[in-house]
């Protein structure tokens, strides 16, 4: 019991991550679809940063329990973009863009605690969940921009790969990808639960850099 409990006050460290991930990521697709000529998300009031209007319940509770979820999709049209091929890449990315501002935002947060606050307050319980909230914020965004980069359907990374492999390569690939691509994520996926997660290891890799980049911008060493 107090295993299960212990998981889950940890998880709830990382709500504050997944929900404003989650949700500005979303925002940013509709954000650059209206602006590439698309209302739809728009008119259907998805160009807001409010969680309701972006959260799935089934996706939130998965990310929050396994690490790993979805939100609603943005609709999006893209025939009614000014440019299709532009539209189509600069909206798909318009969210792992947002992820990754994210991150590096909350990692100059980080250095400047370290930086500014107490040393006493740094090693205080109070002064640890803080840190373990902020490490989140980096981590799981850093973990949304690495997972929708993935070249697989429906993830924004096969969008992109698409619009710019489909004359050279033909459709067949990305049709295959189409019909199988659920499968091969949720083959990603269950690495992850035993015992290795590229998606984790990368972000992991990313949030290093981004982490030692902030801290010298601070003036503070990176331990």
């Amino acid at each position: 019991m107090n295993g299960i409990l212990d998981f889950i006050i940890g998880r709830l460290f990382t709500l504050p991550a997944i929900v404003v991930g989650l949700s500005f990521h979303e925002w940013a697709h509709a954000f650059a679809a209206y602006k590439m000529g698309d209302p739809t998300a728009k008119n259907l009031g998805r160009l807001t940063i409010n969680p309701l209007a972006h959260i799935d319940p089934i996706g939130f509770l998965m990310m929050f329990i396994f690490g790993f979820g979805w939100a609603k999709p943005v609709p999006v049209n893209p025939n009614r973009f000014k440019k299709y091929r532009l539209g189509e890449i600069v909206v798909s990315l318009a969210g792992v863009t947002m992820n990754l501002i994210i991150a590096f935002v909350f990692a100059l947060v980080i250095a400047a605690v370290y930086r500014f606050a107490d040393v006493e307050f740094l090693l205080s319980t109070a002064g640890g969940k803080l840190a373990l909230v902020l490490d989140y914020f980096v981590l799981i965004n850093l973990c949304l921009l690495v997972f929708n980069l993935i070249p697989i359907y429906p993830l924004d990374g096969f969008h992109v790969a698409e619009v710019l492999l489909i004359k050279p390569l033909g459709p067949k690939p990305f049709l295959f990808i189409r019909k199988y691509g659920m499968y091969i994520l949720i083959g990603i996926m269950l690495l992850g639960r035993v015992g290795f997660s590229p998606v984790w290891t990368a972000a992991e890799f990313i949030a290093q850099g981004l982490l030692r980049f902030a801290c010298m911008l601070f003036g503070v060493r990176y331990a």
